[in-house]
């Protein structure tokens, strides 16, 4: 297996992390008789020789002595390996056969290292190393283990380069083959063939069609529903979702009990991590992401499928329809009302699995959450346990629960958020959740202004501790916690960790007090020329309004004089201050032409809250709209705030109003934050638009 291996200069090579003299000692612990040496030689693989998909002279070398592990039938868990080449050979170039699907594996995820011509160089060189051994994976189509049976079979479509070949393989083992997972590989197979080579996917097709149909099980049939939704979807039945409805209910009654644990040895590994996270019914989970994700914008079906999962009898396929719901909701507006409601339903159940992805997911939705605001209260009154979530050895956190009532902004949760700071273990994250609830939240100001006050101020933690209360006071406006924030702000010892970060949550904080925090003026004034200096005059001029006390200290940093906060800092501040920062406005003109992107905005939306006209800032701010989806929301809030005066935005605005999917989308955006700041730019589109009649787009 490693003939040869000697004869590498393995210490001139790289990988992630420097020298590659221990990639034979990785090498040789692929083929180890022990399970856990084995799981830590395939996580150093990922994680330094092909470190985030990265490829490196060292990976480029591993090439050989891996496929050599491969086709050794003694060489225990294979199929990891398989997995890895599949990786290392990466994604279809583009104009060689047609699109790819990319990279399975949980670990090829990331850009290169470092960009430039090499990277790219070794990344074909490695594809063509992979090809060029491309009919061993057709051999390992028929290997006695099916586990690499099952990803031989993907990697032949991808590597094998006879189209003929490949389909005739893929019949001839769809024939032969017993393994129900395998036979869901070779339809999954059978899909990428058809898309990655559409001269040739009419006999594919007409296979995925047949399989879609009895007298096949109803896994395969739905593997096959799957790849067709991809590839043929004019192929798909007219009443879809009732018939996996059906089949996904006739699986569950033939599936085996499956175990509460993953197979495999107990390692602190990524591998071992990810195995862990798995669904306990991976085939199903990945039946049911390969349809979603195919039916794409179908949203009616998607969502009438989620809710149908939903109220399948079997806790699995519910669970499996939770883990799917984010990828629509993230992705497409539309009413989701109904689903929501069902996914606040399974926290009433006793399965643990089902109800914490339930949590999970609800708490990522915000206000969207609001449908399953019922059962959120049902569970935080009925079960006090879950208020508080603590993680090992580590601080204990506001439980799920908590944070999902509280982020749809439903008042029923002040008084439970109350009982938690009255208890004798308060989590210090529970302060992030009161901005979502306005207000509202009123009754809880003592307790939280009690708990900045008594916090010590020499202690290590002492930023993640006060942060979040500082947070929530500054949402609140608790005139009444000056004293708390000011012992704050003037008694941070001078060598304690993100001192200068605290110190300018403290003086935000003292800003957002507004008037009712004057005496706080002089310690404001005293930081002017600090490190916190921009934050500093915005805070004065909002408890002080004293615009020649804090304009030059905005104009220095305006035109790049200073270094207390930077040229986008001081225009955001400058357009809070309005028409008394009318001195400004050359400098804010200047800076619209500036090289920054968030530079220009925030010069724009000052330039327009200070003059009132919308002159040339409109422009900038069409412009930086349409570049750079994260300006939305600012933008959009500007229009809300100006109102009819924001006409010049409005048809950015309208057409905004009716596009179907979310803002960050097609950006890689996958957060809550993500969701709920899609949710902020309608609402802010909405209010902007009030009493303007024109169409939407």
């Amino acid at each position: 297996m490693f003939t040869g291996i000697d004869e590498v200069d393995w210490a001139s090579m790289r990988h992630a992390y420097g020298s590659a003299e221990d990639v034979p000692l990785l090498l040789e612990g692929l083929a180890s008789a022990d399970a856990a040496e084995r799981e830590t030689a395939l996580d150093g693989m990922y994680g330094a020789v092909h470190h985030q998909g990265n490829v490196y002279d060292s990976t480029l070398a591993c090439v050989p002595f891996l496929f050599a592990l491969a086709v050794r039938e003694e060489v225990p868990d294979r199929a990891g390996i398989v997995d890895l080449l599949v990786s290392i050979g990466g994604e279809e170039p583009a104009g060689d056969g047609g699109p790819d699907d990319g990279p399975t594996d949980d670990y090829a995820t990331g850009g290169d290292a470092t960009d430039g011509v090499e990277p790219d160089r070794l990344r074909v060189r490695a594809r063509a190393a992979v090809r060029a051994k491309a009919e061993v994976f057709a051999g390992l189509t028929a290997d006695p283990d099916p586990a690499v049976r099952r990803a031989a079979a993907g990697a032949a479509v991808r590597f094998l380069e006879q189209p003929g070949r490949v389909l005739s393989l893929l019949r001839m083992r769809l024939a032969d083959e017993r393994d129900e997972r395998v036979l869901l590989a070779l339809i999954e197979g059978l899909g990428r063939f058809a898309r990655r080579h559409p001269a040739h996917a009419g006999a594919a097709v007409e296979l995925l069609a047949a399989h879609s149909a009895p007298p096949h099980g109803p896994g395969l049939r739905l593997a096959a529903l799957g790849q067709l939704a991809g590839c043929a979807p004019e192929r798909l039945p007219a009443e879809l979702v009732p018939t996996v409805l059906r089949l996904l209910r006739e699986r569950a009654r033939l599936r085996p009990v499956l175990p509460d644990e993953p197979d495999g040895p107990d390692t602190d590994t990524l591998v071992g991590r990810l195995r862990r996270l798995r669904p306990s019914d991976e085939e199903g989970s990945q039946l049911l992401r390969t349809l979603h994700t195919a039916l794409d914008d179908r949203i009616a079906d998607r969502t009438a499928l989620l809710t149908g999962q939903l109220s399948c009898p079997d806790p699995v396929d519910r669970c499996h329809a939770v883990w799917m719901a984010p990828g629509l909701f993230r992705t497409w507006r539309a009413d989701y009302s109904e689903p929501i409601a069902l996914i606040g339903a399974q926290l009433a159940g006793e399965d643990d699995r089902l109800r914490d992805a339930a949590l999970f997911v609800l708490a990522e939705l915000h206000e969207l959450a609001a449908p399953a605001a019922d059962a959120l209260h049902e569970l935080v009154t009925g079960r006090p346990e879950v208020r508080i979530r603590r993680w090992g050895s580590g601080a204990p956190t506001l439980g799920e629960a908590v944070k999902a009532l509280a982020r749809t902004g439903d008042p029923r949760a002040v008084p439970v958020l109350a009982e938690v700071l009255a208890g004798g273990v308060v989590p210090d994250d529970l302060g992030y959740q009161i901005p979502h609830l306005g207000p509202v939240a009123a009754p809880l100001a003592p307790a939280l202004r009690e708990r900045l006050a008594q916090l010590p101020l020499g202690t290590p933690d002492l930023h993640e501790r006060a942060a979040p209360l500082l947070r929530a006071l500054a949402a609140l406006r608790d005139a009444e916690a000056l004293p708390a924030v000011l012992r704050l702000a003037t008694g941070l010892p001078a060598d304690l960790r993100l001192r200068d970060s605290l110190l300018a949550s403290a003086v935000r904080t003292l800003g957002a007090l507004g008037r009712p925090a004057r005496e706080a003026a002089p310690v404001l004034r005293g930081l002017l020329d600090g490190a916190c200096g921009v934050a500093a005059a915005d805070a004065l001029w909002a408890v002080e309004g004293d615009a020649d006390a804090v304009l030059p200290v905005l104009l220095r940093e305006l035109t790049g004089g200073g270094t207390h906060g930077g040229p986008r800092a001081a225009a955001e501040a400058l357009g809070r201050m309005g028409p008394a920062a009318r001195a400004c406005v050359p400098g804010l003109r200047e800076l619209t032409r500036s090289g920054d992107l968030w530079e220009r905005t925030a010069a724009a939306q000052a330039l327009w809250r200070i003059t009132g006209e919308p002159d040339a800032a409109a422009d900038v701010l069409r412009a930086a709209w349409r570049e750079n989806e994260y300006t939305r929301v600012p933008i959009a809030a500007l229009a809300a705030e100006l109102g009819p005066a924001a006409e010049p935005l409005h048809d950015l605005l309208r057409a905004e109003l009716s596009t179907r999917r979310r803002h960050r989308a097609t950006s890689g955006g996958h957060s809550g934050n993500d969701l709920h700041e899609d949710e902020l730019l309608l609402r802010s589109c909405r209010e902007a638009l009030e009493g303007d009649n024109s169409p939407v787009a």
